[in-house]
C-alpha cells in the first residue's frame, strides 16, 4: 500500500517527542543562533545511528533523497572511497527511512556515495533504518553534510532552496538548522540559488568559488544588459572550453571586462613652428586634456616664458571671448 506525500509533512509544525531530536536546535534557537563547530554537527548526526541496529540491504532496493544536496561527484575522492569500501570494507553505515511512498522500498537520508560504491561493487550496503518525518530527513542529511561532505558553496545553496521551497513554514527555521548558518548567509544563499536556472546549470558547482563571489555574479546579472551577456557568453566555444572552477572565473571576468564602459576618444594633433624656426610645439587634445610638447634649443626658456605669463594669457583669452 503507498504511504502519504513525503512533501506534505514539510509543512506540518506538529512534532512528537520521537521527532524532536534532530530538530532540537531548530526548536531552540535557530533564530537566534548557529551550530559553533563542525564537530558538533557530526555529534549530532553520530547520534542518530546509536544504539540502533546495523542491517544489509540490497543497494537496488534504495532510492535517492527527495532533495539532491550534490551537484556533481568529484570522481578522484569517489575513487578512493570505492577502493577503501572494496579493501577493508564499509567503515560505518548509512542512514536510510522505510520509503514514504512505496511499500518494501527504503530512501537514503545520508551516505549517498557510499550506496553508489556498493552498487558499483556488487556487495549489499550496512544501513540503519529509521522512521523519520520528512522535517527530520532534512536536517539530518544537511547536518551530516555540513559535517562530513565537502559540499561547495553554491551546492549548499542549492540543497538551502530547496529545503525552503519545501518546507514552507514562513521561518526557515529547518533549513537554518540542516546548514548551521544565520539568516544573513542564507539569505545570500537563496539570493545565489535564484539565478537564472540556465546560468547555474552551465557554470555548476564551482567547488572552489566562495559566497561573495557567487553573490557578486548575481548583482551584477540583476542588470538587464549583463545577463544577455552571461547567456550569450555561456554558448560560446571559449566557455564551453572551460570545466571546473575556471568556468565560473570566465564567466565573471567577462561580465565585468563587456559591462565597464569604455569611453571613445577622438584624438587631434597639430604642430606649431616659430617664424625664425628655433622652436616647435606638438599639441595633441582628446576632448578632456590639451598636450603641448616644446622642442628645439630654445625649448625651456620658452616654456619658462609661458608659465610665468599663463596669467596674463588667460586673461587675455577670457577678454578675447568677452568674457
Amino acid at each position: 500500500m503507498a504511504r502519504k506525500n513525503p512533501f506534505l509533512n514539510v509543512m506540518n509544525e506538529t512534532q512528537t517527542d520521537e521527532n524532536r531530536e534532530v530538530l532540537n536546535y531548530a526548536i531552540k534557537g535557530a533564530s537566534k543562533s548557529i551550530l559553533s563547530s563542525i564537530d558538533e554537527l557530526a555529534a549530532r548526526a553520530d547520534r542518530l545511528l546509536e544504539g540502533e541496529t546495523i542491517v544489509e540491504l540490497d543497494p537496488d532496493l534504495i532510492d535517492a533523497s527527495f532533495v539532491r544536496d550534490r551537484i556533481e561527484d568529484d570522481e578522484q575522492e569517489f575513487g578512493q572511497l570505492l577502493l577503501a569500501i572494496r579493501d577493508r570494507g564499509q567503515d560505518s553505515p548509512i542512514l536510510v527511512r522505510p520509503h514514504p511512498m512505496l511499500t518494501g522500498r527504503y530512501m537514503v537520508v545520508f551516505g549517498h556515495r557510499r550506496l553508489r560504491a556498493a552498487r558499483a561493487l556488487g556487495r549489499t550496503v550496512r544501513a540503519v533504518v529509521k522512521e523519520l518525518k520528512d522535517s527530520d530527513h532534512l536536517v539530518a542529511q544537511g547536518q551530516e553534510n555540513s559535517a562530513r561532505a565537502n559540499l561547495s558553496f553554491f551546492e549548499r545553496a542549492m540543497f538551502a532552496s530547496e529545503i525552503a521551497r519545501l518546507q514552507l513554514d514562513g521561518d526557515n527555521a529547518i533549513v537554518l538548522s540542516a546548514l548551521s548558518v544565520d539568516r544573513a548567509t542564507l539569505s545570500k544563499m537563496l539570493a545565489v540559488a535564484s539565478m537564472p536556472g540556465e546560468v547555474l546549470e552551465s557554470v555548476g558547482a564551482a567547488k572552489g568559488i566562495g559566497r561573495d563571489r557567487w553573490y557578486e555574479l548575481k548583482t551584477l546579472l540583476e542588470r538587464p544588459s549583463n545577463l544577455a551577456k552571461a547567456l550569450a557568453f555561456l554558448k560560446s566555444d571559449e566557455f564551453g572550453a572551460k570545466s571546473g572552477d575556471d568556468r565560473f572565473n570566465a564567466l565573471l571576468a567577462h561580465i565585468k571586462a563587456t559591462g565597464r564602459p569604455v569611453p571613445s576618444k577622438s584624438v587631434s594633433t597639430s604642430k606649431w613652428v616659430s617664424e625664425d624656426r628655433y622652436v616647435t610645439a606638438d599639441l595633441k587634445s582628446d576632448g578632456r586634456t590639451f598636450t603641448v610638447a616644446l622642442r628645439a634649443k630654445d625649448a625651456m626658456a620658452f616654456g619658462d616664458f609661458l608659465s610665468e605669463n599663463l596669467t596674463d594669457l588667460y586673461k587675455a583669452y577670457r577678454s578675447r571671448n568677452g568674457n
